[in-house]
């Protein structure tokens, strides 16, 4: 009885709690700031922020606060769920309705029945990218207004629609914030010249992360997305607008993904409609869409484009703002209406509040939508389900650009071949009135229907590959996203084809099939040019991505339906490697093998050093594969191996005895990562890397290379992308260079961050960069910082070059050769350091990277290629025009400058994370190494 008694004691405790905060007064942004958002030369915290939202949520009955995981900097990054008090009542039941109609795995009549029933579900963000301040405000405002608004068109749409406002980088916005504010005097605050990137590894590439989920807040994002509340739109918030504008949004231009379902586009074109005539209904000019704004619907990767994968309707909008009051510069195109640009703004002083109105005007328009639309978005979201499993479970094909230009040119040839014979007059045209060329029916399926191009049934990720650890991370991925993914219980055949137990089983009959193939297949991006023989109109961002390929991971096509002793992965429960026990009972000699193909084993490496073990890279030994790593019997490498090999899924081999002949010993180097004031994305992401994977480093500023002495604290050195200018006798960029450089004056920056302030410059660098390879140090160029082989005078040029009309070697022009971030197939030279553990072939990621000839005297002077291109067809995902250019470029290579090695790397082998394939190409120069004779 006392048990019952205080039970209803603490019910009625907590009923009466919840009624006196509901009742409780709704406090307004200008109490609780100090200062109306929008208020021009103020910004809020993410401190003050996150204490307002905490306050509401106290007071409001439409209001959930959700707690969705920690940042990278340790915050808690909220979520608020905003709708009627008797939706919120509801919500599990609702919650299930949206994910049950996303996965659409039940019947039509059911689905129909849910769609009535449940509510629609809109996701907001803002603050992906801190320095974008408008996006971060207006989801504080936004809150405010569905918090305390009491008009008919508010109570509409909380009653039809959960809203799902989220907070993207809580952390970039305490450093933004907090770095505007730090002035007392409202006209000398600045948003420029923060020390750091407002993601702490990744800056403005945390937008590029949401395949791949490297980091905290995309993995927080996306569980929510795709895991639990499945919402029918995402609404991306960001700026700047296009000069001349107001305001970019939906629908955007082509190209479009072929692998999505086309409902995506035409619902785009639906609520872009909406959001452009509420804008102009309100009379907010300057909203543009299409081709007036560089934004497309190709690309996946970021927070709005990966939901098309998923059938979500994904939109981003990109509004002008700033605290700072700023100047809507005149641009006469934009001056004229069009189908782009309706109606076309003024140029005016523009103050931050009119930013946040068009926001706010914005979800309104968007919300609205969703609340008109309820069953609508619900039933198109399992449309596009079912239509993803019927495509899975029956013979597709996907219509590629290629494969519709290799039918052109087919027919052409045939009808050339007519007219030669005189079956066809010259002059005879085939042509449709819209200008059109005909071609006979009959090529449809002889080029688009061909049984070998169908879209893939499923894939087989198989549990005996060279490096499974890193295929299950890969694995990892698909599963965080919300993929169906299954595992074998038990040895199975496919085709012809035996499979171990343990191998993952990915089918294309689920509703994220677009997804799906996105990861597995190659991209293939069109040929878009601005005109016939003009120069190519660049992607958004990548070209191609195709991660199974980026990491390197073998997985088998299958084009027919196909079974087996699969147990499905529980959604969402990421996997491990399978452990595999290590033999660590101590012996008097002998020692162990790690396989140096697996990626992790650099880890254990580390540890293994870091422990004071002895490893090496045996020259030669009995049973040893090539490239392994021999770690010496002792009590740290029991200790670790036993440890950690089994958790880290990593191949350990026990061996009678260690390497006969000549060992190269590993120790720990002292490695400088250089990165700059402000933050270098590339040297973030390699920051990231390495922590990763327990690689010991210290960042440094160009004044610590420039200070010289380098050999006394460093063994290697590690230039990223961008990192080392052009030498200046390239003339013309120099200027672009040089701005691009830009610091801010020593005196405008707290004294804390003045020594990180400066470039790398010839004038100061490359003389302490010389000594320091002189004396026995490594380099490690990637990416443009190749620069500094030219600074060095090493016998290689630039090997996309050709000769000018004045008799002077100038770079390709587009027109000739352009290869957006794209994956091409490098040959790798074998038995050689830097390439230890890699195959014959890998792919690399391609953003219009270096590539190099070597001079015929190259070898004689120290200098071997790495990776090469083998094939004047390197493509494998992506867009690469001119590709015969490549044929024999050298795309990496190491060379000897004085008693150390410089090794350049065109390609990007550390790219966003995600090129898992390469990873070894950069930790196979980050050891110091030594020859010695084996005991």
């Amino acid at each position: 009885m006392r048990l019952v008694s205080t039970f209803w004691i603490t019910v009625l405790a907590l009923v009466a709690s919840a009624a006196a905060a509901v009742a409780a007064p709704l406090v307004s942004p200008r109490e609780h700031f100090g200062f109306a958002i929008g208020d021009d030369y103020q910004l809020a915290t993410y401190t003050q922020t996150e204490a307002y939202f905490k306050k509401l949520a106290a007071a409001s009955d439409r209001m959930r606060l959700v707690d969705i995981g920690r940042t990278e900097e340790g915050r808690t990054q909220w979520m608020v769920i905003m709708s009627s008090p008797a939706n919120l009542q509801r919500l599990d039941r609702y919650r299930e309705i949206s994910e049950r109609l996303a996965r659409a795995e039940l019947a039509p009549d059911e689905a129909e029945a849910l769609a009535a029933e449940g509510k629609a579900v809109v996701w907001i963000d803002g603050g992906l990218h801190a320095n974008e301040t408008v996006a971060t405000q207006q989801l504080i405002e936004s809150v405010w207004a569905f918090a305390s608004r009491d008009d008919a068109e508010t109570r509409r749409i909380l009653d039809n629609v959960i809203i799902l406002f989220v907070h993207a980088n809580p952390d970039g916005q305490e450093l933004y914030s907090s770095w505007y504010m730090r002035r007392t005097e409202p006209a000398k605050r600045i948003i420029e010249n923060t020390p750091r990137l407002w993601e702490k590894y990744a800056g403005h590439d945390n937008n590029r992360d949401f395949f791949m989920m490297n980091l905290r807040e995309t993995t927080n994002i996306n569980r929510q997305l795709y895991l639990t509340w499945f919402p029918q739109i995402v609404y991306n918030h960001h700026q700047s607008g296009p000069a001349g504008t107001i305001v970019a949004g939906p629908p955007y231009r082509d190209p479009f993904n072929y692998v999505y379902d086309p409902l995506i586009v035409t619902q785009l074109d639906e609520i872009g409609a909406a959001m452009h005539t509420r804008w102009i209904a309100a009379g907010m000019p300057g909203s543009t869409m299409k081709g007036g704004s560089v934004f497309s619907t190709w690309w996946n990767g970021g927070l709005r484009t990966t939901v098309y994968f998923h059938n979500i309707l994904g939109l981003l909008t990109e509004v002008v703002g700033s605290p700072t009051p700023m100047e809507i510069p005149l641009v006469p195109e934009r001056q004229i209406p069009s189908g782009d640009l309706p109606l076309p703004v003024e140029p005016q002083v523009w103050h931050f509040r009119r930013s946040i109105d068009y926001e706010l005007t914005a979800n309104y328009a968007v919300l609205n939508y969703a609340a008109r639309h309820r069953d609508e978005l619900l039933r198109q979201i399992y449309q596009m389900g079912r239509n993803s499993i019927t495509r899975g479970q029956e013979d597709h094909w996907t219509n590629y650009p290629r494969r519709v230009e290799a039918m052109q040119k087919a027919a052409e040839a045939e009808r050339q071949k007519l007219v030669k014979e005189g079956k066809l007059a010259a002059g005879a045209s085939e042509a449709g009135t819209e200008g059109k060329r005909r071609i006979p029916a009959r090529y449809f399926e002889e080029y688009l229907r061909r049984p070998e191009l169908r879209d893939a049934r499923g894939y087989i990720v198989p549990a005996d590959q060279a490096d499974f650890p890193t295929a299950v991370k890969f694995v990892n991925t698909l599963i965080k996203a919300g993929v169906c993914v299954q595992r074998a219980t038990k040895d199975f055949s496919v085709q012809g084809n035996k499979y171990p137990a343990g191998s993952y089983v990915v089918k294309t009959d689920q509703a994220f099939r677009p997804y799906v193939l996105d990861m597995f297949e190659p991209q293939a991006y069109p040929n878009d040019f601005k005109y016939a023989g003009g120069p190519p109109i660049p992607p958004y961002d990548s070209a191609g991505w195709t991660l199974a390929y980026e990491m390197g991971v073998a997985f088998d096509r299958v084009l027919e339906g196909f079974d087996g002793p699969f147990a499905q992965v529980p959604y969402g429960h990421e996997q491990a490697a399978p452990a595999k026990p290590v033999d660590v009972a101590a012996r008097a000699s002998g020692g162990y093998l790690l396989s140096a193909t697996q990626n992790d084993a650099f880890r254990l490496v580390n540890r293994l050093l870091k422990a004071g073990a002895a490893v090496s890279w045996p020259a030669g030994n009995a049973g040893a594969r090539a490239g392994s790593i021999y770690v010496e019997e002792s009590a740290a490498a029991r200790d670790v191996l036993g440890r950690d090999a089994p958790a880290l899924g990593v191949d350990v081999r026990r061996v009678p005895e260690g390497p006969m002949g000549l060992k190269v010993t590993l120790h720990p180097a002292r490695v400088a990562l250089v990165d700059v004031y402000g933050g270098s994305i590339p040297a973030g992401w390699t920051r990231w890397l390495l922590e990763k994977f327990d690689f010991p480093f210290e960042v440094v500023y160009p004044q610590t290379i420039d200070a010289g002495e380098l050999r006394t604290r460093y063994d290697v050195i590690v230039l990223v992308n961008g990192a080392v200018p052009p030498p200046k006798r390239l003339g013309a960029r120099e200027k672009a260079v040089s701005a691009a450089m830009k610091q801010p004056r020593a005196e405008d920056i707290p004294a804390e961050f003045r020594g990180w302030l400066g470039r790398l410059t010839e004038e100061k660098s490359l003389a302490p960069l010389r000594t320091f390879l002189e004396t026995g140090g490594t380099i490690v160029t990637i990416g443009s910082s190749a620069n500094l082989a030219y600074e060095l005078g090493l016998p290689v040029s630039n090997a996309l070059e050709e000769v000018a009309d004045d008799g002077t070697m100038k770079p390709l022009p587009r027109e000739k050769f352009f290869v957006p971030g794209s994956l091409l197939e490098a040959r790798v030279a074998r038995g050689t350091e830097a390439t230890r553990g890699l195959p014959a072939k890998v792919d690399v990621y391609f953003d219009e990277s270096p590539v190099f000839r070597l001079a015929p005297d190259a070898e004689e002077r120290g200098v071997r290629p790495l990776l090469w291109f083998a094939s004047d067809r390197p493509l494998r995902s992506g867009w690469v025009w001119g590709q015969e250019y490549l044929k024999d470029g050298v795309a990496a290579f190491e060379a000897k400058v004085g008693a150390g090695r410089l090794r350049v790397f065109g390609p990007e082998i550390a790219f966003r994370g995600q090129t898992h394939g390469t990873f070894k190409l950069l930790f196979n120069s980050l050891y110091l190494e030594r020859v010695e004779p084996s005991q």
